[in-house]
């Protein structure tokens, strides 16, 4: 925390920082006072999902929308960055969300999207009943999952999101069972695929041998991991690989609900997901990103900044490690860190106000007053300082 800072922009990207006794404000330039605030980098959300799932009697036009609207409203809560994972049955509409930010067509964060995502089907395809295609892309064979690689990227996917394990169930004797999806040849050929195109992959995985054939085979992100062990923490070290647990989403009371209406309320999964996600906090040179999976049913836009709070109160991290998980680190994921992550000269001008110190209440990230993207003011909720 450096105090008396001043911040000196043109145009779009960070020119100078320093203190005011070294950095001169130029003649006739805009003064934006936060000297009674707290300035933080713009944070990067690594998880969300910029559409809600689609109702039976949705619309495309309705899905984007609201896809829209919730793009605007991680930006409001300082959100000035985001990958999103996949688009809830809505094809590759993430692109022409992504595009139209980019082209200053609306406001939204930088993002990096993932289109459709792409499953596993062991039973033969159907002709008679031809797969969704706004859904996940379905492959059966090496073969088909290389290409179905290949056709999103082709789209236009910044990521390729993974399922090599997506469901769990509690035995009777409490012990929890990951079906995994993919054989471990066709997850290795997607992810060999992906990395060919220059693009990286993330693995959605709950446990079990799906969880560690992705860790084995190089998946660039896994994500939420249940079950995540001291070896399987620390050959992600040894990769280079980073976890992004998306702690809040599998807090909420509807796990819970599900586990108790399954198990008749003797098993629950979120003491077993928070020992997984505080020993991969306490394990040395472990990269653990910031990533909500927000998707506006149970956990709403704009209110992801309650991850900060989870990964410092029940997992253990300090509030600067938190705030680094949605700066630094999820800029170095993203391969951002030449633009964003950090107030940087030549870097993006997006940055964020609050009104007390982070790093001493962390909850304070929950009450962003200020947002600029690109040095454009997206809003400022600070009452202007008296004239001097």
């Amino acid at each position: 925390m450096l105090p008396q800072q001043v911040v000196i922009l043109s145009g779009e990207r960070i020119t100078a920082v320093g203190s005011q006794a070294r950095v001169a404000i130029p003649p006739g330039a805009q003064v934006i006072d936060l000297g009674r605030a707290t300035v933080l980098p713009g944070l990067i959300d690594a998880h969300t999902h910029m559409f809600n799932t689609r109702k039976p009697n949705g619309t495309p036009e309705a899905s984007l929308l609201i896809a829209v609207q919730n793009a605007q409203a991680d930006l409001r809560a300082g959100f000035t960055a985001a990958r999103d994972m996949s688009t809830h049955g809505n094809g590759y509409a993430d692109i022409a969300i992504r595009d139209a930010i980019n082209q200053g067509r609306i406001d939204g964060p930088r993002f990096q999207v993932s289109t459709r995502g792409i499953v596993w089907d062991a039973a033969p395809s159907n002709p008679a009943a031809p797969g969704n295609p706004l859904a996940s892309a379905v492959v059966r064979s090496v073969a088909e999952a290389r290409a179905a690689v290949r056709d999103q990227v082709d789209h236009g996917a910044d990521w390729i999101k993974l399922y090599p394990s997506r469901s769990y169930a509690f035995t009777a004797t409490g012990h929890v069972q990951y079906p995994p999806a993919y054989p471990m040849p066709v997850l290795q050929a997607l992810i060999d695929e992906t990395h060919r195109l220059g693009k990286k992959a993330a693995c959605h995985v709950y446990g079990g041998d799906g969880e560690r054939n992705a860790i084995i085979a190089g998946c660039d992100t896994i994500e939420h991991a249940f079950d995540l062990d001291p070896p399987q923490a620390a050959l992600m070290v040894r990769k280079g690989l980073y976890y992004d647990p998306t702690f809040v989403r599998y807090l909420e009371p509807s796990i819970d609900n599900v586990d108790a209406r399954n198990t008749g309320g003797r098993f629950r999964i979120i003491p077993i997901f928070e020992k997984a996600v505080a020993m991969a906090a306490a394990t040395p040179g472990l990269k653990i990103m910031m990533g909500s999976g927000v998707d506006g049913s149970a956990y709403a836009h704009g209110t992801q900044a309650l991850d900060f709070e989870a990964l410092v109160k029940r997992a253990g991290m300090t509030p600067s490690r938190a705030l680094q998980a949605a700066t630094t680190v999820n800029a170095q994921a993203l391969g951002w860190q030449d633009r964003i992550g950090s107030l940087t000269p030549g870097k993006y001008a997006d940055l964020i106000a609050v009104s007390a110190d982070p790093l001493a209440d962390i909850t304070e990230l929950q009450r962003v007053r200020f947002v600029m993207k690109g040095g454009k003011v997206i809003r400022n909720d600070f009452a202007p300082s008296p004239p001097r």
